[in-house]
């Protein structure tokens, strides 16, 4: 009995890992968890008294469903009054490898609140905003019936408060400001030493250094990332861990994860093979 029990609380569990978009039934369940993870979590936004979520969230909400974002491009379109970046982002179903949707998005420091933002902050908000607007293309009824504004936050242009400018404050008299009492007492001089009345040499402007314009993994290398993680030797927690850093790869970490899935698969095939024969 205890055994039927628990066989039966292991297929229900299986039940509830992943949903179809297809099936309405099942989405709807999903925004019901996704509400629920949401809220725990504080992926939202309260702006002017309506919560928008985080790209976080709206990254929840495909991995249930198995839909991943691949990062096209981000491309460069600053110029010397601007610095500018635009990135696209495909959306892909790992049940089938087939695209399902897409996103644009650009970032610029003339935007409120991003004047003193470095090159790669707005490189990287381009491609939050992509990743955001591209699960809202197709998930956006879903967050909506969870009960949130179907627009990622990282859309909104609001800081929540205007910015402040600084008020000259008008300059007092000396008479009026100096205190009655200071005038009872008598000035004192001190000589100062000849360290002390030298003039102090400027210092040299501190050398500033410039970041470096991170190289994320191209298109093809995610594509082969993808390709290797369908294997039938890859468990379903690798792939899943495995696709929700993805977007995070330089060209040299991708490079490296390409061997070593490579390596991995070749041994546990072998293995496999071995243990058949």
């Amino acid at each position: 009995m205890n055994q039927e029990m628990r066989e039966d609380k292991m297929v229900k569990k299986a039940k509830v890992e992943s949903y179809d978009i297809s099936r309405s039934d099942e989405t709807m369940h999903l925004a019901v968890d996704l509400a629920k993870f949401i809220k725990e979590n504080k992926l939202y936004q309260n702006i002017q008294g309506k919560e928008f979520v985080n790209v976080e969230g709206w990254q929840y909400a495909g991995s249930r469903l198995g839909i991943f974002p691949v990062v096209e491009h981000v491309t460069n379109m600053s110029n010397e009054a601007e610095m500018k970046y635009e990135a696209k982002v495909t959306l892909l179903n790992v049940r089938n490898g087939q695209t399902v949707g897409a996103g644009f998005a650009i970032c610029s420091n003339k935007e409120n609140g991003k004047k003193y933002y470095q090159e790669f902050a707005i490189a990287s908000m381009a491609q939050t905003r992509a990743i955001g607007k591209a699960y809202r293309n197709i998930l956006a009824w879903i967050i909506r019936a969870a009960g949130y504004e179907p627009t990622p936050a990282e859309e909104m242009d609001y800081t929540g408060a205007p910015e402040v400018k600084a008020v000259a404050q008008p300059t007092l008299k000396a008479e009026k400001t100096a205190p009655k009492v200071a005038a009872q007492a008598e000035p004192v001089t001190m000589k100062a030493s000849p360290a002390e009345a030298a003039p102090a040499k400027p210092e040299a402007p501190a050398a500033t250094i410039e970041e470096p314009v991170m190289k994320y993994a191209t298109a093809k290398q995610k594509e082969e990332i993808i390709r290797l993680l369908n294997n039938v030797v890859i468990t379903r927690q690798e792939k899943t861990k495995m696709l929700l850093n993805i977007n995070k790869l330089d060209e040299d970490r991708a490079a490296q994860s390409i061997q070593k899935l490579r390596k991995v698969i070749e041994a546990r095939e072998a293995q496999n093979n071995a243990s058949a024969a």
